[in-house]
């Protein structure tokens, strides 16, 4: 398996670049997210792989954390869930938008996802939500969402209330004002 690489980019497309690492070019498919995060052309990358082997075809995805890559595999553990599906959830959804998705019942979320119908939505939510909830409870998960989380439900609001109101959370603003959204959109529901 190739579980890591780190080369110089030397091409890069809408999906996909070629890292040459050692004199050889691999080309490595990556979410638009992936592909904006990444240096300029002639500088060093280093990808999180996984390595997709069909009988007719060798394919290599490229994330830039490791978790990302786990969240890859687990979705292709999901029967009728391919690389492709997989990929473009990873493009349309964060891994905590995600699991918040998952968590909380939310089809419309997931048939967002360029090849996700309804019933594909709800046997991804069936199969990944055992592996999800446990995270999500346990509040395990790390990063901005997960502290307003914690900082919400200190303050005494519920797990369903918590969740609604980080489902379309944006994530580029400070975890001060995920907060501050978060309450004022509570405030409004309670009145």
């Amino acid at each position: 398996m190739i579980g890591r690489l780190r080369g110089v980019l030397v091409d890069r497309g809408t999906e996909a670049i070629v890292l040459d690492v050692g004199g050889i070019g691999y080309q490595v498919a990556v979410t638009p997210r992936t592909l904006v995060g990444l240096p300029g052309i002639g500088e060093e990358v280093v990808l999180h792989t996984h390595l997709h082997v069909r009988e007719d075809q060798l394919a290599l995805f490229g994330f830039d954390t490791v978790a990302d890559k786990a969240l890859f595999s687990m979705l292709l553990g999901v029967s009728g869930i391919g690389p492709k599906v997989g990929l473009a959830i990873l493009a349309t959804m964060t891994p905590e938008q995600l699991r918040i998705a998952v968590v909380s019942d939310d089809v419309t979320a997931l048939t967002a996802v360029p090849g996700i119908g309804k019933r594909s939505a709800e046997k991804l939510m069936v199969e990944l939500r055992p592996k999800m909830e446990i995270d999500f409870e346990a509040g395990t998960a790390s990063g901005p969402l997960a502290e307003v989380r914690e900082a919400l439900a200190g303050l005494g609001y519920g797990a369903e209330e918590i969740r609604g109101t980080l489902a379309d959370m944006p994530q580029d603003i400070s975890v001060e004002d995920m907060l501050k959204r978060s309450l004022q959109q509570l405030g409004r529901a309670a009145t």
